[in-house]
């Protein structure tokens, strides 16, 4: 076991399930739903940590003795603006278009709570997309069904194996979760 503490994951992402398991973690996943809208004028950079922050504290009644909440969230951003998860297929599909031959950024806040401190940081990876054709983009949607996903995309899906052109960060971080970050920030916790 890579932490002696029982780690929460307050998520129901099996993307970011998937990235803790892989990377030899030993979790509980207890979701908390909460009201994931921000102030408009937040800067758009400060989104993912602040609503990762909010999950945290959402799930702060999980804590009893010695376990360590991690709750995170992604946000994707163009040109300023936030591409959350789509409402629907149109939604989805004007999206990608926005992304297609473009780079773009992903944050993933991500908040570490226990009973004596709390640490809250981001990870950060620039994505560059190719150039998709419009008959690609609804092959896509149409065989992922990206729709829980911000931006509308699965960098381990289709479009990540044929249209992402270059990352700068990590891919973990692009996928949900900045394992390395994690793993770091649970050493000052034991």
């Amino acid at each position: 076991m890579l932490h002696r503490r029982p780690l929460i994951l307050a998520s129901q992402s099996p993307r970011r399930s998937q990235l803790l398991r892989e990377a030899g973690f030993e979790f509980t996943v207890q979701s908390v739903d909460i009201d994931e809208s921000f102030p408009a004028d937040m800067p758009v950079e400060n989104v993912a940590p602040w609503l990762a922050q909010r999950k945290a504290s959402a799930a702060k009644h999980l804590i009893l003795d010695r376990e360590i909440i991690l709750a995170a969230d992604s946000v994707v951003i163009q040109d300023g603006t936030i591409y959350n998860k789509p409402a629907d297929y149109d939604e989805a599909f004007q999206m990608i278009r926005t992304l297609s031959g473009r780079q773009h950024t992903v944050i993933t806040g991500i908040c570490l709570l226990s009973k004596e401190q709390e640490q809250v940081m981001s990870g950060v990876s620039q994505v560059w997309f190719a150039d998709l054709s419009d008959a690609e983009i609804d092959y896509y949607i149409r065989r992922c069904q990206p729709f829980d996903k911000a931006g509308a995309y699965g960098v381990q899906e289709w479009i990540g194996l044929c249209k992402i052109t270059r990352i700068e960060g990590t891919y973990a971080n692009v996928m949900g979760l900045p394992v390395e970050l994690v793993y770091h920030a649970l050493a000052e916790f034991e």
